[in-house]
């Protein structure tokens, strides 16, 4: 039986990355070659201490995760980082590098995915026949996952009210999807866009993105899970398909182990950007648990279709969206219209003195120069040649390797 903890006690992170090769800088299938050579045989994960790799649904996406739960996220950014330049020095004969942030800028997912074949391809396979996992929103999209615990329904009931207020919110500090097959798209969260219908085949699996207003195990397996299990059953004859796995909201209970999975951070270019962005939305979510701003009631008020709304609008223009919904403001101690970006400066100064130092710099960097997709953006300037795209991306290789934020 897996240990229950309570809230804040322990944290999960993953984060996924790219390998790309270094010659045309095209996406490289070669995770399974990546594993092989770190473990002298093929195996689908790596335990290498504190930091687990494994691979994903798409064969040219590696995962790096706290092998276990983690006491602290404070020092994970080092820890992250170690293993990164283990990898790109292994990546190095295969004439490969990994890439942060969540979307590659010049891939064609429909020449250029290939799905992972070994272990688990059987689950794999059967998405692909009923989604087509060559799309966007399936082969182009690297996140940022949090792990967080709850011990009863009681602390499931405090955490879940307090995500789902916070996930719109969520792109306008960490937004990193803005150019796709070499387009600047229109939506500084592109990843998040195509999350949206990725799934329209089964609409019970995404919803809204916002989960419902569920605050009981008994009450989110009657809302949520009963209805993906019957939306599921005529494409998944052989029950090869969990309910853990198969919800797609912004934020997934995962009663298995107690923990609540925070799935809307687009990943950033560097560790050390990531693990702050982490560390700055459990300090958050903490002040919120603790009616710092509102009452655990007006949390759970929210229905999914209002914070769809603002979270929609947060998709396109990240920290610039306006919020004109008093009502939501005053959720964070707030009175009158303000963008995202304002918003999260009020909230870092609310929780600053909690946060570890180390995370103040990158933090203050992303409010003060804007998300990533924003420096991005910025970086790229009307020239949306593949020369130069590729060029302003191997900046964020070279900000991954030495675990610096990225500025134009």
């Amino acid at each position: 039986m897996t240990k229950k903890y309570h809230l804040f006690e322990v944290f999960g992170i993953e984060l996924e990355y790219m390998l790309v090769k270094n010659d045309t800088f095209k996406v490289a299938p070669i995770v399974d070659e990546l594993l092989t050579k770190k473990a002298g045989e093929l195996t689908a994960d790596i335990d290498n201490g504190a930091i687990a790799w494994s691979n994903e649904l798409v064969a040219h996406v590696v995962e790096l995760k706290t092998n276990g739960p983690a006491n602290s996220v404070d020092d994970l950014s080092k820890k992250f980082h170690a293993n990164v330049l283990e990898i790109n020095g292994i990546l190095k004969s295969l004439n490969t590098q990994l890439l942060g942030t969540a979307s590659h800028p010049l891939m064609n997912p429909n020449t250029d995915t290939q799905l992972w074949q070994h272990s688990y391809s059987e689950v794999y396979a059967l998405y692909n026949t009923i989604f087509n996992c060559k799309g966007y929103g399936w082969s182009n999209v690297q996140s940022t996952h949090i792990n967080l615990p709850f011990y009863d329904d009681t602390e499931f009931e405090k955490l879940h009210a307090a995500i789902r207020i916070i996930l719109p919110l969520l792109p306008g500090l960490c937004a990193s999807s803005p150019i796709l097959e070499g387009e600047i798209t229109g939506f500084k969260d592109t990843r998040l866009e195509f999350y949206k219908t990725n799934q329209k085949e089964i609409p019970e699996l995404t919803g809204l993105v916002i989960p419902e207003r569920t605050f009981s195990k008994l009450d989110y397996h009657a809302t949520i899970f009963e209805p993906i299990k019957r939306a599921i059953r005529p494409y998944d004859k052989n029950n090869i398909l969990d309910q853990h796995f198969l919800n797609s909201r912004g934020a997934i209970a995962r009663f298995d182990r107690n923990a609540i999975e925070i799935r809307l951070i687009d990943i950033q270019e560097c560790p050390k950007a990531d693990i702050a962005i982490c560390a700055l939305v459990i300090e958050v979510l903490k002040a919120i648990i603790n009616k710092d701003f509102c009452t655990l009631q007006a949390q759970k008020s929210w229905t999914k279709q209002d914070l769809y709304i603002i979270l929609n609008d947060a998709i396109k223009h990240a920290e610039n969206s306006r919020i004109e919904n008093l009502e939501y403001l005053i959720l964070f101690g707030l009175k009158k219209t303000q963008t995202l970006g304002d918003i999260w400066k009020h909230l870092y100064q609310h929780v600053k003195s909690k946060l570890h130092s180390s995370h103040h710099h990158s933090i203050e960097l992303i409010l003060e120069e804007g998300t990533l997709a924003t420096r991005l953006l910025k970086g790229t300037g009307k020239d949306t040649s593949e020369k130069h795209i590729t060029s302003i991306y191997r900046q964020l290789q070279d900000c991954l390797m030495t675990n610096t934020l990225y500025k134009p």
